[in-house]
């Protein structure tokens, strides 16, 4: 033990002297430092289906670029979504599966066919529900709008869309190496090339990363630092091919790897767990898209995307989060492991005119083919004096298909001066197949379900946008989402609980925008109100308390829901190397008349969303001197919030982190040291409340913690263009 105190120690000092270096650059040094152009850098939004900048965009959206990635991310997304306002998250993994924004979104998938709430991109390559993926090495940009994205992305992007892009291929040669280190046994190295291919007058990007951790946990029954450790390895490649001048194909591939373990959850709510069988939260994700461009149609633009994802996951847990000393005199060992098989293809085709004077239009295709196989071994023994002997060996495998196709269309115009106006609509049809078989190995027993549902659905929006000025206007946007519905999957519920209804939702929002012609500063502000009908919700029930894995999840349907707030993000340039940013978002949810059975009978509930603070903020500090020394620091916290739905009645307490990054930068070379967390504060990232601990199987409330204090430095070099241009 004080070999760890004299480690955190060392830790702190270290930290410490991060911050210190960032407080001992002057006014006057800072001064001498700056360069001629201070000007805020216009932000472009690409996940729209036309690009376009940010200040004109009748919606609320941030947009993370390259450099702000850079400053402040890490290695995963997970580190800049507190830029975001309205956007959390939950844990119940080794990263980010699932996402919310505004409240909206999963936190899990245990059962339940894929039926995400975020629609989740990689260079067009859909992952929804697998935000695993999201590893930030050679990223160009993540763009996420909030609120429904109907005419956009139609039933994946009730709550929003995030769109991340990876770094284009450039025409020059060149390229960067990187390598870094960090406590808890943290190592990483990754290298970047790109450059011409003459002879297909073409360019190309390659890029490859991998990241390794011993994770935040220790487990002592087998004395292991490493049972919630990470092994992630990222494979990029872009190629941009120009046969013409009105001609443009990019081709893209990933593959990334994520070989994690899973081991975070104690009875006694510590950071060293007891499991026997540690588990595993592994996800290999590949993929590919190629998006092609006509503009050699008389003031139109013909757009072609293809797109092909394939997706392994397995991940299990030790179900009784013990072993045999822990918990004698009782005989208490229980196991889950998951494997799913995911494949996705989509196929999207634009027509759209010019936008220019006068109205222009779009219109546009789609279709995607979603398969996933299933399968999920339960088993277990217990064996108490209260409630006597209990065996689990269940087996179930399962095939799901779905297919959405999709028209929609969109009209854009000025229809007086300074306004300026947008409607779109989308149509889809949903189906799916669904097919399992359920074999209890115990009693020798096996039953099949099938299920093939199909909806039609429709959504899409209006804005008008008002000019206050040049370089300020208001807009105000109403947008209709939808999301399909569907069945669940759980062994013992009620006939009535299985299936669930389509959700729709109407999304009101005002916002204000503004960057003045001296680029020094920018404000992004918006008010939103977003009314749900047939809300899907997710609940849970433990059919028997000697059992924890009959911890079940289902979703059904609230009457009505409602979620409500306001977002903020501000840039300005205070001088010419420093800048600073803030964000907040405020927001309240409810729903009402949620029907759920429960041991006392039916039950109406009607209480906030989970997962849901009622207030998000961040600010941030960014330094870079002429002379190559570079600082940044952000502060983010987050009020509390239910961890899930009913029966859960547990809260999170409110909290604040803050973040240090300082270091050196010249053309070629960069050296960067880093502390996460340092206050290193304990916070939750996953809440259950359910009865685990024999002989009485009390209800109580079980946490994952979100990552501690690290500390670590990394450096690069960069080569050719790269090193030329500073990148």
């Amino acid at each position: 033990m004080s070999a760890i105190v004299r480690f955190r120690d060392r830790s702190s000092r270290t930290c410490v002297f991060f911050a210190t270096a960032l407080l001992s650059l002057t006014p006057s040094e800072r001064a001498r430092a700056a360069p001629a152009d201070g000007d805020l850098a216009e932000v472009i939004v690409t996940a729209t289906l036309r690009p376009m900048p940010a200040q004109q965009l009748a919606g609320s959206v941030t947009v993370l670029d390259a450099g702000t990635l850079h400053d402040a991310g890490r290695q995963h997304l997970e580190d800049t979504l507190a830029l975001i306002p309205n956007l959390n998250w939950a844990g119940d993994s080794n990263r980010p599966r699932y996402f919310q924004l505004r409240g909206i979104g999963e936190l899990e998938q245990y059962e339940g066919a894929p039926n995400p709430s975020i629609g989740f991109l990689i260079d067009d390559i859909d992952f929804s529900g697998l935000g695993g993926a999201a590893t930030l090495f050679d990223i160009a940009s993540v763009d996420v709008l909030r609120g429904p994205q109907a005419t956009r992305y139609g039933a994946s992007a009730l709550g929003g869309l995030i769109y991340v892009t990876s770094a284009a291929p450039e025409p020059e040669f060149g390229g960067r190496i990187e390598a870094g280190a960090g406590d808890y046994g943290t190592r990483s190295v990754g290298g970047v090339v790109t450059g011409p291919v003459a002879a297909l007058d073409s360019t190309f990007r390659l890029a490859v990363q991998r990241e390794t951790s011993d994770g935040y946990y220790y487990n002592d029954y087998l004395q292991r630092h490493d049972t919630n450790g990470r092994d992630e390895l990222t494979l990029r490649g872009r190629w941009r091919y120009r046969p013409s001048d009105v001609v443009t194909i990019d081709v893209s591939a990933l593959h990334v790897q994520l070989d994690n373990g899973y081991d975070a959850f104690a009875p006694d709510n510590g950071r060293t767990t007891h499991s026997d069988h540690p588990g595993i939260d592994a996800q290999h994700s590949s993929g590919a898209s190629v998006h092609l461009t006509y503009n050699g149609a008389a003031a139109q633009t013909l757009t072609a995307i293809g797109t092909y994802a394939d997706t392994r996951v397995q991940y299990g847990y030790d179900g009784d989060w013990g072993n045999d000393r822990y918990w004698a005199p009782f005989v208490y060992d229980f196991t889950e492991l998951q494997s799913r098989h995911r494949r996705t293809a989509t196929a999207e085709v634009r027509l759209a005119s010019d936008a220019g004077p006068g109205v222009a239009w779009l219109l546009g295709a789609y279709a995607m083919q979603l398969r996933e196989s299933f399968a999920d071994r339960s088993a277990g023994l217990s064996i108490d004096p209260v409630y006597g002997t209990y065996q689990q060996d269940t087996l179930t495998n399962s095939a799901y298909r779905s297919r959405n196709v999709a028209l929609y269309g969109a009209l854009e115009g000025n229809p007086a001066q300074r306004l300026h106006g947008s409607i779109g609509l989308r149509l889809e049809r949903h189906t799916a197949d669904y097919a399992d078989l359920v074999t209890d190995r115990v009693y020798d027993t096996s039953s099949a379900t099938a299920f093939r549902p199909g909806e039609t659905l429709w959504g899409g929006h209006a804005s008008l946008g008002y000019e206050l000025s040049a370089t300020s206007r208001l807009y105000v946007l109403l947008a209709r989402g939808y999301k399909a519905g569907g069945f669940n999957l759980s062994q013992g519920l009620l006939p009535g609980e299985i299936a669930f209804r389509p959700e729709s939702g109407w999304n009101l929002e005002a916002g204000y925008k503004a960057q003045p012609d001296d680029g020094r500063w920018s404000v992004d502000a918006a008010l939103f109100t977003l009314l749900r009908r047939d809300a899907q919700i997710k609940t849970s029930v433990q059919t028997d308390p000697t059992n924890p894995n009959t911890f079940i999840l289902y979703t059904g349907n609230a009457a009505t829901g409602r979620n409500y707030g306001a977002e903020l993000t501000a840039r300005w340039r205070w001088t010419d190397h420093l800048t600073l940013g803030a964000t907040l978002g405020l927001l309240q949810t409810s729903f009402h008349d949620f029907v759920r059975v429960a041991d006392s009978g039916v039950q109406s509930v009607s209480r906030e969303l989970a997962n849901a603070p009622h207030w998000q903020a961040s600010l941030d500090a960014t330094y870079r001197a002429a002379n190559g020394l570079f600082a940044r620091v952000d502060v983010s916290g987050r009020g509390g919030f239910y961890f899930d739905l009913p029966p859960n009645p547990t809260r999170s307490s409110a909290y604040a982190l803050a973040n240090v990054k300082v270091g050196w930068e010249s053309a070629q070379w960069s050296l960067y040291g880093w502390c996460r967390n340092l206050a290193n504060r304990d916070y939750p990232v996953r809440g259950f409340y359910f009865g685990l601990e024999p002989p009485d199987y009390p209800n109580k409330l079980y946490l994952q913690w979100g990552e501690p204090r690290t500390v670590g430095a990394n450096a690069a070099y960069r080569f050719g263009a790269m090193a030329a241009h500073g990148r």
